[in-house]
This record gives C-alpha cells, sequence and structure tokens, in this order.
C-alpha cells in the first residue's frame, strides 16, 4: 500500500476492489518496489510526505505523557522523568531529521510543493508540522524552562486560516471521500494555545506572560470553533456514506485530538490567568478565578463530548476487525494521548479517581501503540512501502 493510498480515500478504494493488483515488472515484484531500490536516496526525498510529521507528533505528545505521570505518581517520578527526557530526545532528533529530509525534497523537487498545496488530503497534514514542533516546545519548557515558542503559534495560524481557505478555493473535495483529516489544520492552534500556557508559566516578567495568555486564548479561539465546525460536516458523513476504508478507518480517532486538548488547554490557560491576570491588574481582581472556573466547565463538557466519538471511533474499528498497517496507524497516538492528558488534568484539578484511572489506562495504551507504530514503521520501511506520495 503506498502513501497515496494511505491518505486518499478514493485510492484506498479502488485498491480494495476485488481484483485490483499492484503493477509488476514481469519478474514477480511490484514495480514500486523496483523503483525505490533503483532511485535510492533522491527517490526517498522525492516522496517523502508531510504525513511523516504525525510520527514526531506521536513521539512528542508520548514524553508530555510520561512526564505528567511524574507528577501524578510520585513513587516512581526518576524513572518516568527519565523515560520522558529519552522520547523526548528522540523526538528531537526524529523533527530535525524528517524536517531536513522534506526540506530536502522541496530543494530538488520545487514543483512538488505546489503539487502537495494542491492535493486535498496531503495538504492538510502541514498541520502536523507546527504541532510536531510544539510538543518539543512542551517538553522544553516542562524540563529546561526556556523563553521562546512564537514560531509554532505563526505556523499554526497560517495552517489553520491557509489551508481551509485552500480547500475552499483550489481543492477538489466531495463529502463521500472525506476523512477526519480535515481538522488536522486547525488543532494545531489548539495545541499552541496549550503551549503558550505553559511558557506563560515559565515567564520571569508578569506583562510578557499576560501577553502570552491572552494570545493563547485567541489561539484557543481560532481552533476549537472550528473543530466543531468540521465534526458536524464528518458526523453526517459518516451517517449518509458509512465508514472509511479500511486503509483509512484509523482516522476517526482524530476527532478525539481537538476535545482533548482543547479541555487541557483551557484549563491550563484558566489556572494561568489566576496567577498572573490579578498581579497585572488586568480587568477585574476576581477574573482570573471566573476563567478558572469557565475553563473547567468547558474543559469536562469538551471530554464527555469526546467520550462520544471514543465511543464511535472504537465501534468502527472493532467492527472492521483487521486491517493494514500505513502511516495513518500514528494517527492513533497523538489523539488518545492528549484525551488521556485531559482526563489526568481533570482528575488533578477536581480530584477524582476515576479521571486518574482512565487517564493512566489510557496513557499506557498510548505507549504500546507506539512501540506497534514504531515496529510497523521501520519494517514497511525496509521495505520501501511508505517512499510513495500522490
Amino acid at each position: 500500500m503506498t502513501t497515496t493510498c494511505l491518505t486518499d480515500p478514493e485510492c484506498a478504494q479502488s485498491r480494495s476492489r476485488p481484483g485490483h493488483s499492484a503493477p509488476s515488472d514481469g519478474r514477480g515484484l511490484p514495480k514500486w518496489l523496483i523503483q525505490n531500490r533503483r532511485g535510492g536516496w533522491r527517490r526517498i526525498a522525492q516522496n517523502f510526505a508531510p504525513s511523516w510529521f504525525a510520527v514526531t507528533m506521536g513521539t512528542g505528545i508520548v514524553s508530555i505523557l510520561l512526564h505528567s505521570f511524574s507528577t501524578i505518581y510520585p513513587g516512581y517520578q526518576s524513572s518516568l522523568n527519565t523515560l520522558s527526557i529519552i522520547f523526548f530526545a528522540l523526538n528531537v532528533f526524529l523533527f530535525l531529521l524528517i524536517f531536513g529530509i522534506s526540506i530536502l525534497r522541496y530543494i530538488l523537487y520545487p514543483a512538488t510543493w505546489s503539487l502537495m498545496l494542491q492535493h486535498p488530503v496531503q495538504s492538510l497534514f502541514l498541520g502536523t508540522i507546527p504541532m510536531g514542533f510544539a510538543t518539543i516546545v512542551n517538553m522544553f519548557t516542562l524540563v529546561y524552562l526556556p523563553r521562546w515558542g512564537g514560531a509554532t503559534s505563526q505556523i499554526a495560524l497560517a495552517c489553520c486560516f491557509g489551508l481551509p481557505y485552500q480547500m475552499m478555493t483550489k481543492h477538489k473535495t466531495r463529502h463521500d471521500t472525506m476523512t477526519a483529516a480535515w481538522p488536522l489544520p486547525i488543532v494545531a492552534p489548539i495545541v499552541a494555545s496549550a503551549s503558550g500556557a505553559l511558557v506563560a508559566n515559565a515567564l520571569p516578567d508578569p506583562q510578557n506572560a499576560l501577553i502570552t495568555i491572552t494570545t493563547s486564548y485567541i489561539l484557543w479561539g481560532t481552533g476549537v470553533p472550528l473543530a466543531f465546525v468540521v465534526l458536524v460536516i464528518y458526523f453526517h458523513r459518516l451517517v449518509v456514506y458509512k465508514l472509511p476504508p479500511n486503509e483509512v478507518i484509523v482516522s476517526v480517532f482524530l476527532p478525539l485530538g481537538p476535545m482533548g486538548q482543547g479541555g487541557y488547554a483551557i484549563m491550563q490557560l484558566g489556572s494561568m490567568a489566576v496567577k498572573f491576570f490579578p498581579e497585572t491588574g488586568t480587568l477585574h481582581t476576581s477574573v482570573g478565578d471566573v476563567l478558572y472556573v469557565l475553563g473547567f466547565g468547558v474543559a469536562i463538557v469538551m471530554w464527555g463530548f469526546g467520550l462520544v466519538w471514543l465511543f464511535f471511533t472504537l465501534g468502527a474499528v472493532l467492527r472492521r476487525g483487521r486491517f493494514p498497517f500505513n502511516m495513518g496507524w500514528w494517527g492513533f497516538t497523538f489523539p488518545i494521548s492528549v484525551y488521556a492528558m485531559g482526563a489526568l488534568k481533570l482528575g488533578e484539578e477536581m480530584p477524582s479517581a476515576f479521571f486518574k484511572i482512565f487517564g493512566t489506562v489510557f496513557g499506557v495504551s498510548v505507549l504500546l501503540l507506539w512501540f506497534i507504530d514504531t515496529a510497523g514503521t521501520v519494517q514497511n520501511m525496509l521495505r520501501g512501502r511508505l517512499f510513495e506520495a500522490p
């Protein structure tokens, strides 16, 4: 299965038709395998799609999840912190490697940039770039207390505003071929807003922290309402045209992302508002407390809405049974991780044993999924199956 079919429902449907088989060169080997062997690193670079940044999203969120575990389970804090830093270092390496190959792709083959932007599915994966980078910013903030993070916000806004407009004006989309990849560029500013809350807590100047918090609220406001709009359209697509093909069935996990990350971000911003709004004399002296309480209320409602999507997702996957490995499997890790982090944050604020246990169980599941995804990626990468772009 090529990368084209991993992200393009029309191609996936054609692959699933009876009698369809990969083209052969007459020697019993698929043509794509012969071409990949002959093309070497140039062919890898030419076919290196943006969906590879989903790997950094999955790896980065695992490092943050492990760091969250270290605060909830202090008895294992040292071991969990060590694992968190190992995943963080691995994520930095992967991000630099994938980013470098991507830059090489557009330098050697500049035409692929415009072709990628015009593709109705591949272009959506540009949203994974700021989200993958945001996981690095978050961990760097949590561990090393940095003073940066603006690049994430700018790229996230560019994806959130630019890619949906591209879909309206350039892309040829159909309702029946829609997948849950549509929210990818929209989730980027939501992730950036959570990063802003963490960065604000690390800033020494309260005025700079206030600007960061305000900007993060705006980022949250650009992403969450639009994510709800897209989810309504996606729900209608599922009801009318039923479940997507097996090759893209894992995309049904993606709606958990804006629900979990949106709730987590608004609670973090509420905590920062309590701290910095009274200190800077912003609005009324109680405005921080109001935003904190409202943030918790919004977060628990969003988490509950995510529970509905989790039911739909598990039902869809269990109904389909086995389905082939592809890069879309990395779509498991990030949405489930942020949904688990939202539960852990709710359990921390209430406090509640239910949310802590729920977040822990799902967090451990994410770790297992990460190892499964890694093994599948390495195996298929060595066979050349993941280096074939539209």
